[in-house]
């Protein structure tokens, strides 16, 4: 009998029935389509060894007038700027003590007590101690003088802090009186608290005006940390999500923390306080505020209010008959989620709603124009622009929009939507990997939910290649992602690392495992048994670091759709060792001479071995009709 060709669909199908998926992929985890084929992606390997403290989850790069090659990155906690390998805290200062402070001890614990009136601190706060003396024993100035993070509240006048060495009986000082301290903007959350009022955000925090022991803002209370951010040139504006907006002076250096663009100089004139996202428009350079509070209402946040300061101005915010400053308001939805920059316009999402804002000139500077209604967004990091078109997640499907706004089909809704953390959707970062003509979500499923025993952050993935229409998915954990431009990879951020995509073909050093798995195929309409003798694998190891790269092949076979498997076969697939200047083309196993009876049958492909680059092509088949026995 001449052999079957098994030729399949790109892309995973994971909406209909295996069964009738018949010619397609139904399963995969770390490959990609290219040109229709599957393959295994580009492996990652650390940045540096550098790291940062907490989750990141906003990454912005660019460049300064001197060449220098800044990254700006967010995390819950802090924001740093990395250049060199390096990663430098500038993070805001919200207030300062200057001789004021004092600490007190007890003997055998490292836990120290600072009491300092009306601090406003909150739990998990930064602090850094400066000018205290030794409180006599081993708990030292310079013990004392560092940064601590404050691990409890007791009251609105004192918190703790640990310190690397336990106090002894010595320890009786209260570190003199030219004791001074520096608290960081208060951390956010990590994790999305469901629901409002007292007790949805942190204890004792100070976020929108909140004191020590009062209810949490109800705007913001549970809200994840989210940062936007946006070079002014080549400074540095950042934004914490619904908190004020920062400004980071290249000329001041890396030691420098960003500052509130309030405070700047005395030109500063009703500075929005209170906003959603910041951005830079680059073709006018005007400052735009999103989901801010208004001129003269300083300290009240409107969810639709856009305002806009003067032409190439960060300080200017007052509209008057000589400038270019001004204010739009969103006419539908209740509340700003998120603004994408494209080269034509900016679009603007509500909880409900999209729109369109363009830059016209005087009088008006900027118009805003609804493209759609009856739209969702899944998060404020769910979407993404590739050129002029814009393309992000919503809450139940897909969205793209290129002129008009429509749903894009998708092959794995189920897949991802039924088991997506809904609690958790902040999480959600969309990102673009052009190379490959990718758009992917990194998002929290609900396997890895706290109440099923997970961390509760991004362990998923789902793409959608805009190049050729299809989808795949996997699982790998990362929080943040830029693509490659400036900086020759793609970089990503997991556990206090960036990481360098599509470089190599391995996990950071460790083998990367990737597989991939057919539908089911039957010979005839299924009304027959097959048996199949021999596979004729189609492979190229191309790019592969191992002396001796394989993959594995496997040949399932089942007797009815719902049924089990009730005979596989597997057989390693290896790349044979020769010279590539006498032989042209790459050669590999011949044929693998398996056993699998049934009436359809399925094949699959597994990598599990270090400096392994596989592409699958049309492998062949020696099937013929067969008995049950």
């Amino acid at each position: 009998m001449p052999l079957t060709k098994l030729q399949f669909k790109p892309g995973i199908n994971r909406d209909i029935t295996s069964y009738s998926n018949e010619g397609g992929w139904v399963d995969g985890d770390k490959i990609r389509f290219r040109m229709g084929f599957p393959e295994k992606i580009g492996g990652w390997e650390k940045f540096s060894t550098a790291t940062y403290q907490g989750s990141a989850r906003a990454l912005h790069n660019w460049i300064a007038l001197d060449g220098s090659d800044y990254l700006g990155l967010g995390t819950h906690l802090k924001y740093y700027i990395e250049e060199g390998e390096v990663f430098f805290d500038i993070t805001p200062v919200r207030a300062t003590t200057t001789n004021g402070i004092v600490f007190s001890a007890t003997n055998g614990s490292k836990v120290i007590t600072a009491t300092d009136s009306s601090h406003l601190a909150s739990i998990n706060d930064f602090v850094t101690i400066a000018g205290s003396s030794s409180l006599g024993g081993v708990v030292t100035a310079a013990v004392l003088n560092a940064e601590h993070q404050i691990t409890s509240v007791p009251s609105s006048n004192t918190f703790t802090f640990e310190v690397s060495a336990a106090a002894n009986s010595s320890d009786s000082g209260n570190g003199g009186a030219g004791s001074d301290a520096v608290y960081q903007i208060s951390v956010g959350l990590d994790t999305q608290i469901g629901g409002t009022g007292w007790g949805a955000g942190p204890w004792g925090s100070v976020s929108g005006g909140v004191g020590w022991g009062e209810g949490a803002d109800l705007t913001t209370a549970g809200a994840l940390r989210l940062w936007s951010h946006d070079n002014f040139g080549e400074d540095l504006l950042i934004n914490p999500r619904n908190g004020a907006v920062y400004y980071w002076d290249k000329s001041s250096g890396l030691t420098a923390r960003a500052v509130e663009i309030s405070t700047l100089d005395d030109t500063v004139t009703d500075a929005p306080s209170l906003v959603t996202q910041i951005m830079v428009s680059d073709s006018d350079r005007h400052v735009i505020a999103f989901g801010c509070d208004g001129v003269g209402s300083q300290g009240v946040q409107d969810p639709l209010l856009i305002r806009f300061s003067n032409q190439e101005s960060l300080t200017q915010w007052t509209p008057t008959a000589t400038n270019t400053a001004g204010d739009l308001r969103i006419g539908s939805g209740s509340k700003f989620i998120r603004a994408i920059q494209t080269k034509r316009e900016i679009i603007i999402w509500t909880d409900s709603s999209l729109h369109s804002m363009r830059f016209i000139g005087p009088p008006f500077t900027f118009g805003i124009t609804p493209l759609s209604s009856h739209i969702t967004i899944a998060g404020p990091n769910a979407a993404v622009a590739v050129e002029d078109i814009v393309i992000w997640m919503g809450k139940n499907c897909f969205y793209m929009y290129d002129g008009s706004v429509k749903q894009i089909a998708c092959t794995v809704k189920e897949e991802v939507f039924f088991n997506l953390n809904n609690v958790q959707l902040d999480k959600i970062f969309a990102g673009v990997n052009a190379e490959f003509g990718e758009v992917i979500w990194f998002y929290p499923s609900n396997d890895n939910s706290t109440a099923n025993g997970g961390d509760g952050h991004n362990d998923k993935y789902v793409i959608y290649n805009y190049n050729e229409q299809i989808w795949y998915y996997g699982t790998l954990k990362r929080s943040a992602w830029i693509d490659r431009g400036l900086r020759s990879f793609p970089i990503a951020t997991a556990d206090g690392l960036l990481y360098n995509h599509e470089k190599g073909h391995d996990d950071d050093g460790s083998a990367l495992v990737s597989s991939i798995e057919s539908s089911q195929i039957d010979i005839g309409d299924g009304d027959r048994f097959s048996f199949i003798s021999r596979l004729i694998p189609d492979l190229t190891f191309n790019g592969s670091t191992a002396d001796n790269p394989s993959v594995n092949i496997t040949i399932e076979g089942r007797n009815y759709p719902g049924g089990d498997y009730l005979q596989s076969d597997t057989s390693a697939v290896t790349r044979t060792a020769v010279s590539a200047s006498t032989v042209p083309f790459e050669q590999w196993t011949e044929k693998a001479d398996i056993r699998v009876r049934g009436r359809s049958f399925n094949l699959s492909l597994a990598s599990s071995a270090e400096g392994v680059r596989w592409r699958l092509g049309t492998p062949r088949v020696d099937a013929r009709a067969d008995g049950r026995r």
